[in-house]
This record gives structure tokens, C-alpha cells and sequence, in this order.
């Protein structure tokens, strides 16, 4: 594509991605399915510059009123992913001074807020986390995420995945806690290969391996995984119980458990049970009451610990987002909890990074609850053979009782959990 086509249809694509009436990966994909003629290269362009206007949002804010033009076309270019010596060939003389005189700005005249590019409404619940990691942080999460996938260990070994993919030319190294998972370097095509079609691997963050570790479903339990969404969770869960027992895949979208049936079938477990719920209470959950072995509730949630990939997140979220989302997080827990019987398992987890959606809810839980009796994060994992199990955890006397994970400190999304055992 000519590169003032190319920096046209980027443009058009940040105009579109700036309301913020959908999230950002379902406008990009919206656009390319309108699209159709585009090639790979041009969608990799596409997505990133708008993914980077999202990210540095704030400070391109600051600097595009010096250029001219359309704002969408001053983002795209200030954002544009690519060459740069293809980039001015689609820019006037005035666009190519103006682009010039923003990449001589040194970052310490800045002011902080067009340092972080972080609403400041999270801006201070960070720092009083992570305090001299706030600025790590930040880095982490203007980078973007990496890629890890998990292998199916009902079907195949890891490190028979990693040889195969090496043979396909693909660099993957194992992740450092989960014993499931493999690092991937770059963007490969993973859904054309032999070995995915089979279901030997997923695409899934090291943390979220980690939530499903931490259930430690046993062969023919029966299990619930509350909130399964897309089924990451679900599947691992399921290898983890080597195809027996029951495990339950509940959620209230039905569409997103339509989207998990062709995973299930190339995963080869026939243990999982999906079922769309209308809510928490639903006649489904409720006639389980009392019966179920382990019970893993991933919240929804804001979702903040997911910025790397998902940078939107940030300006489509406030604090009443927050605190309307802890009622509803509340409510799942306790209604989920009522699913275990004597001795069972719970699994609180979410996607995020803010003690109010974490902590709290675990805490208050806790207290409303006597008969979940809390358990140390760090002693599971370091019972389930996962090195370091320490760095992965914070909270409690002894700084184990919560999983804690950080993109800058673990290079995974933000995530949190917490466990209880029901006397």
C-alpha cells in the first residue's frame, strides 16, 4: 500500500478507536473484516499505531496541537508504526518540520502525567504499591506483552512443543514458574501449525496458568470454574484433571462459551461441562450448593493489570467503574462459595492491580466468612513445586498470603488471588 494510503487508513482507524464505545481489539477487528484487501504488514501497522496512540495517549495529546491537520492524522503520525523514512515520504514539509521537532522533546521537560500516560485516578493507588517500581511500571506497560503459551499436558509434553517449534523456526523458552508454559519471541503465525490444530498448546499469559494452578484440581473431583469466559482457565483445569471427573464452565454470555467449544474439542478433554447462567444465583448454581470440590472464581474486573495489550482499558475505566465493579465482585464470591462442600478449595483471581477489586474483596470475604479458613498463596505454590513461589506473592504476616503478580517485577499481566479451604 502507498504510504499516505497507509497513514490515511491508520487515521481513520485512531478516529474510529477514540470514541471508546467499543473496546479497542473489537474496533480493530471490526475495521479489518471491513477491510478485507489489506495484507498482513498493513494490519500489523495499523494495529500498533493505534495501540501506541493508546498507550502514550497523553503526551501525544500534549504534543499534537503544534502540528496541523486533522487530530486523528497528527496521533497516527506521531504513533505511526514503521519506518520513519517511509513515514515522511507520505508527510508534507510542514508535517515533516512539525514530526521533527517533537522527536528533538527531551522526556525530562516533560510534565509526569505526559511521562506515565496513566489517568491520574490510578496514578497514585500504583504508586503507593509499588512505590520505586512505579516507574519500571510504567515501562512495562508502554511496551506491550509478550507471548506465552501453555501446553495441553493431557496430549503432549513441553518440551516435545518446543522442539517442534524450533524445527518450525520459532525460538520458545520455558517460563520461569509455570511448569505448563513456553515464552514466544515475536508474533509467529501459532495458529497454522500441526501442534496447535491438535490442541497440544494455548495461547495464555503465565499468570493466568498460575490462577489455574492454584485450584489444583485432582482426578474425578468435581469442579467448578465460575466465570470461564473464552475457557483459558477451563482447559487447563480440565488437563490438570487428566479428562475425569466434572468440571463446570459457568459464565452469563453464552457467546463467549460458543467461542471456547472449538478449544474444548481440540483439547480432547471430555470432562467439561459448559452452561450459561443468567447471574450468580442462577437454579444451575444453586441445586451444585454444597457438592463441589474446588471452585475457581475469576472475576470480572477493570481489567488493569492487562494494559500491556489491552491499553484502552485505562480511558474507558474510572473509579465509579471500580467501585460498581467491587459490588458485583463481592457478590459472585459469595454466591460461588456457597458451591463447596467440607474441606473444598476456593480460588478468588482477578486481572487486576488495584487493592480494591483484591484485597478488599478478600479481606471482607474473610471476615463475613469464618468458615473459609485462608490459605497461604506461597505455601501452595511452593507444594506444587514452583521455584521462587515467594517473589510471587505479598500480604499476611509473612508477605505470602495473596498472589501478587506484576508485569514489571514478573513479566506477566497484573494479576491477584487468593485461597481458602472450607472447614
Amino acid at each position: 500500500m502507498h504510504p499516505k494510503a497507509l497513514l490515511d487508513a491508520c487515521a481513520e482507524l485512531v478516529r474510529l478507536t477514540l470514541k471508546f464505545d467499543h473496546p479497542a481489539d473489537a474496533i480493530v477487528a471490526r475495521f479489518f473484516r471491513d477491510n478485507r484487501g489489506l495484507g498482513p504488514r498493513e494490519r500489523a501497522t495499523m494495529a500498533e499505531t493505534v495501540y501506541t496512540v493508546l498507550r502514550k495517549k497523553q503526551l501525544f495529546d500534549h504534543l499534537a496541537p503544534s502540528g496541523s491537520g486533522p487530530k486523528e492524522r497528527r496521533l497516527a503520525i506521531l504513533g505511526f508504526y514503521g519506518p520513519g523514512d517511509f513515514l515522511r515520504s507520505a508527510l508534507t514539509d510542514q508535517e515533516v518540520r512539525w514530526l521533527d521537532a517533537c522527536e528533538k522533546v527531551d522526556p525530562a521537560d516533560l510534565m509526569e502525567r505526559h511521562r506515565h500516560n496513566l489517568p491520574e485516578w490510578l496514578v497514585q493507588p500504583l504508586k503507593e504499591q509499588v512505590g520505586a517500581g512505579f516507574w519500571p511500571l510504567v515501562e512495562s506497560l508502554n511496551k506491550g506483552a509478550g507471548l506465552d503459551l501453555r501446553v495441553n499436558d493431557f496430549k503432549a509434553k513441553r518440551s516435545d512443543i518446543q522442539k517442534e517449534l524450533a524445527q518450525a523456526g520459532i525460538k520458545a523458552v520455558p517460563t520461569p514458574y509455570s511448569p505448563w508454559g513456553l515464552r514466544i519471541a515475536g508474533r509467529p503465525a501459532l495458529n497454522k501449525m500441526e501442534a496447535f490444530t491438535r490442541g497440544d498448546f494455548e495461547v495464555q499469559d503465565e499468570g493466568s496458568q498460575l490462577l489455574a494452578m492454584l485450584v489444583d484440581a485432582k482426578r474425578s473431583e468435581m469442579v467448578v470454574d465460575f466465570c470461564a469466559g473464552a475457557g483459558g482457565k477451563t482447559l487447563a483445569l480440565g488437563a490438570a484433571m487428566r479428562s475425569t471427573g466434572r468440571l463446570y464452565a459457568f459464565d452469563t454470555s453464552a457467546h463467549r462459551l460458543d467461542s471456547f467449544k472449538p478449544r474444548q474439542a481440540r483439547s480432547g478433554l471430555s470432562n467439561v461441562h459448559p452452561a450459561a447462567i443468567a447471574h450468580e444465583r442462577d437454579e444451575r448454581v444453586k441445586r451444585l450448593s454444597g457438592k463441589i470440590d474446588r471452585v475457581l472464581v475469576d472475576a470480572p474486573c477493570t481489567g488493569m493489570g492487562t494494559l500491556r495489550r489491552n491499553p484502552d482499558l485505562k480511558w474507558r475505566q474510572n473509579l465509579q467503574t471500580v467501585e460498581e465493579m467491587a459490588v458485583k465482585q463481592a457478590a459472585i464470591l459469595q454466591s460461588a462459595a456457597r458451591l463447596l462442600k467440607s474441606g473444598g478449595r476456593l480460588v478468588y483471581a482477578t486481572c487486576s492491580v488495584l487493592p480494591q477489586e483484591n484485597e478488599a474483596i478478600a479481606e471482607a470475604f474473610s471476615a463475613a466468612n469464618p468458615d473459609f479458613v485462608p490459605m497461604s498463596v506461597g505455601e501452595v505454590l511452593t507444594g506444587l513445586k514452583v521455584s521462587d513461589a515467594a517473589k510471587l506473592c505479598s500480604g499476611g504476616e509473612d508477605g505470602q498470603l495473596y498472589l501478587r503478580l506484576w508485569p514489571h517485577l514478573h513479566e506477566t499481566d497484573g494479576f491477584f488471588a487468593a485461597v481458602w479451604q472450607r472447614k
